[in-house]
């Protein structure tokens, strides 16, 4: 039987955590999933408190990722230690807590996850996302490997989609926040998506209160960015695997809404 993973987009809010918890385990249901992925570090807006990933993982999460808002919430460092399923993207420095990839038990075997950052349009440099993939595949070889790749530019999510092609089972990207059209199944076997999309308010910028961001766009003096009211959707994508091989055989985006 195919193995089938679920990908989810960034966690916006806490009413994008609420409608998390309330979907997912239908979803997952309705789809067949094995195993559950959700990038989970906008879910207090800025970053993401140890009780919002507590729920996300009772809700039926099997590992969080995050991106460059990972040290958002100063009660998250702890726990990024404590806490083997939440993982922070691997080419941050080394000295920063938690972990950036891990082998997670599953009913059809174990899975490699790893949450690696972009570099392009970021305000910080981390070390070459390239470079750490190879490092990390290098070290740890699974039938099944899952990347979250947490980048601005489309340009390098589709080029480390081509130099991992056929060396993973699956790799999305995130931190856009707007679902692309994109899901396939690469040249070498490996699914792809440029954006999951994000977990959050429909009626908002990327899940934010849409008044604030004009208001920053307009240059008036800069406003706190909460995530905006409202009914919120669920954008995601489903990846099903080949047990033998591990690469995938389709793609497919998908959107709950409210």
């Amino acid at each position: 039987m195919p193995v089938r993973i679920l990908a989810a987009g960034d966690v916006v809010g806490q009413s994008g955590a609420d409608l998390f918890e309330r979907r997912l385990r239908s979803l997952k249901k309705l789809k067949g999933i094995d195993f559950t992925v959700v990038n989970g570090e906008n879910a207090s807006g800025i970053g993401i408190t140890r009780r919002q990933a507590e729920q996300l993982l009772d809700a039926g999460a099997d590992v969080i990722t995050l991106g460059n808002h990972a040290f958002g919430r100063t009660d998250i460092l702890e726990y990024l230690d404590d806490e083997g399923r939440i993982l922070r993207p691997a080419n941050f420095a080394p000295q920063t807590p938690g972990r950036g990839w891990g082998v997670f038990p599953a009913a059809f075997g174990e899975v490699l996850v790893i949450n690696l950052i972009g570099r392009c349009g970021m305000d910080f440099g981390p070390d070459n996302p390239f470079f750490e993939a190879d490092r990390i595949l290098k070290a740890e070889k699974r039938l099944f490997t899952l990347v979250d790749f947490h980048a601005e530019a489309s340009s390098e999510k589709l080029a480390m989609a081509f130099y991992l092609d056929g060396r993973v089972s699956a790799l999305w990207g995130t931190h856009t926040h707007v679902q692309t059209s994109d899901a396939c199944v690469m040249p070498a076997g490996s699914g792809y998506i440029t954006d999951l999309g994000m977990t959050g308010p429909r009626i908002s910028v990327l899940g934010m209160n849409a008044e604030h961001s004009v208001s920053n766009f307009l240059g008036n003096p800069k406003r706190r960015m909460d995530p905006a009211p409202g009914p919120c959707k669920l954008e995601c994508a489903v990846f099903e695997l080949d047990e033998r091989t591990g690469l995938c055989l389709t793609a497919e985006a998908l959107r709950i809404e409210d």
